[in-house]
């Protein structure tokens, strides 16, 4: 008997690493062939003359003062706005995790609607409120779109969710008895939190800084749209490198760092991930949910709710008022004019940017769900240095300068049997690869929580993988299924960084449109921007409100 035993289970453990080999086999194709080899072809181009690598090109860059300037504050406004998320956001995290109020699963979806919306469409936001104009401008005579709080608190609005989402997930399903009997051994309330409850969440905090700092580290649309000529991140940098000065060299050294950096982010990243998902007894989060008790409790209610309507809510609604605001008093006529073509900044109306847009996104997130499904599938069986190695690469899209991999692509995918640039397949796939990391953290928490032995029981009954996914896993994760396919949609409606390379004049996207109509002079400009953003807004907005509709508390890391 223990001889069969030995002899089945090495051949168990080869049949798991075929099946897993099979799974990550086309994520690794798509990666390497719209990912790796753009990003290498634009570094090769910028670091490789007359045949020879010239290295000694980093040190030069990097002795420059301006680029000296921009690594600094890249660095430091990534720091100052991941520590002033996690202050204004964790009280956040604490109400969606501990307390039951009517109203809580809509003020969720409004919560998350920031994060999915696209960069430009936030700037557009903090720019008509804080900017020449704005609310502020207009009632009090304060401007700050040239200044560092601007981008500071668009960071923050940006952001507030994945503090909310990581942390506010974990925190409800800590026991609260822990801290409790703390409490009743003699600690003051303060204690008994420093104590019990912050060490046991500080995976969770630690992951979702990270995050913030990833995010905030490639900031692009915002710094852009906000930071003017005084201010500028790694990937506004890369952007201006590239088209306007059109220095190869220089953006390639700029690329590697991001690389760099960005690669060490998400290996601690990944640390801070194991470490949240065994460390911890968790409970289900039904057993700490209540309604606030006593007036602490409803003064911190309120006042979280009070920083979600001033932080979130009025930016997005000065969005709004500012689209109406016409010459000739409040009404539709910047969205009215989003149907004539008389600007001369696009080939065809604006209002055609609508239906490239949501055709490009639904195409991406169909490419998303297969890559990003197969990819969890295959992360479901998550021992290994190879399957950590799949994952930190799964993940690479979302720092890596978005503005390299769309260069990229018109550098590298214009040879057969690849010439790509007259496709318009071209800006589904860039939208696909930002799409693709949200599908698998959606999806693999839920595939892990399937028992594996309901996978084993229908093999031996002689199901093959693909009937054992589709009777086994796939009625479990349907549900997920639709959000990562929900969350796929909005990132990918969303993405600006490749897309403005590489989307035609004759075939804008809504985020393309935006910035260019906001780099022309004039107020109709100017409110046609408002328009689209406000429409980009609205459709990301029922997106978020429909997935909240369908998901569960548990269901992935978003």
């Amino acid at each position: 008997m223990d001889l069969a035993r030995t002899e089945v289970a090495p051949r168990k453990s080869r049949k798991e690493s075929a099946t897993r080999i099979g799974l990550m086999a086309l994520p690794v194709a798509f990666f390497a062939v719209f990912f790796a080899y753009p990003v290498a072809a634009i570094v090769a181009r910028g670091l490789k003359i007359d045949g020879a690598w010239r290295f000694g090109r980093i040190g030069e860059v990097l002795a420059q003062s301006d680029i000296r300037h921009v690594l600094w504050f890249t660095t430091w406004q990534a720091l100052a706005s991941t520590a002033l998320t996690l202050l204004i956001a964790l009280p956040g995290a604490y109400v969606f995790a501990r307390f039951d109020f009517r109203g809580k699963q809509v003020l969720r979806a409004v919560v998350t609607v920031p994060f999915v919306l696209p960069t430009v469409v936030v700037g557009t936001a903090f720019l008509a409120l804080v900017g020449r104009g704005g609310l502020l401008d207009q009632l009090w005579g304060v401007r700050l779109d040239t200044t560092v709080w601007a981008i500071l608190l668009a960071h923050v609005f940006f952001n507030y969710a994945v503090v909310v989402r990581t942390v506010g997930g974990l925190w409800s399903q800590l026991d609260p008895r822990q801290e409790e009997a703390a409490r009743m051994l003699g600690a003051s309330r303060f204690a008994a939190w420093r104590k019990v409850t912050l060490p046991a969440l500080s995976p969770a905090v630690a992951a979702a800084a990270l995050m913030v700092f990833l995010f905030t580290f490639t900031s692009f649309g915002v710094v852009q749209i906000l930071g003017g000529p005084t201010f500028s991140t790694l990937e506004v940098e890369i952007y201006r490198q590239t088209s306007e000065i059109f220095d190869l060299a220089t953006a390639a050294v700029l690329t590697i760092v991001q690389f760099v950096a960005v690669g060490a982010i998400l290996a601690v990243h990944a640390w801070t991930v194991r470490r949240r998902e065994t460390a911890l007894r968790l409970v289900a989060p039904e057993v700490t949910v209540r309604r606030p008790r006593g007036a602490g409790q409803w003064a911190l209610l309120g006042g979280v709710l009070v920083s979600i309507l001033v932080l979130l809510v009025l930016p997005l609604g000065v969005l709004v008022q500012r689209s109406l605001d016409a010459p000739g008093g409040y009404g539709f006529a910047y969205y009215k004019a989003l149907t004539s073509a008389d600007s001369g900044i696009f080939l065809v109306a604006p209002i055609a940017a609508i239906g490239n847009s949501l055709e490009y996104a639904l195409t991406a997130t169909a490419i998303a769900v297969v890559i990003g499904g197969l990819a969890a599938a295959a992360l479901t069986r998550r021992t290994g240095r190879l399957v950590r190695g799949f994952d930190v690469l799964l993940m690479l899209p979302l720092g890596v300068s978005a503005v390299t991999v769309g260069f990229g692509f018109l550098i590298a995918l214009d040879e057969p049997p690849l010439d790509l640039r007259s496709s318009w397949i071209l800006v589904p796939l860039a939208q696909a690869l930002v799409g693709v990391p949200f599908v698998v953290r959606t999806m693999l928490p839920v595939l892990r929580a399937v028992d594996g032995r309901l996978r084993e029981a229908a093999a031996v009954l002689g199901a093959s993988p693909w009937r054992v996914w589709r009777e086994v896993d796939l009625p479990m994760v349907r549900r997920a299924l639709l959000i990562a396919a929900g969350f796929a949609f909005a990132v990918s409606l969303g993405e600006f960084g490749a897309t403005v390379f590489i989307a035609r004049p004759d075939n804008p996207t809504l985020p393309v449109a935006v910035a260019r109509l906001l780099g022309r002079a004039g107020d109709l400009n100017y409110g046609q921007a408002m328009a689209l953003s406000t429409i980009l807004m609205v459709v990301c907005a029922v997106a978020l409100l429909l997935l909240e509709r369908i998901r569960t508390d548990r269901t992935g890391e978003f």
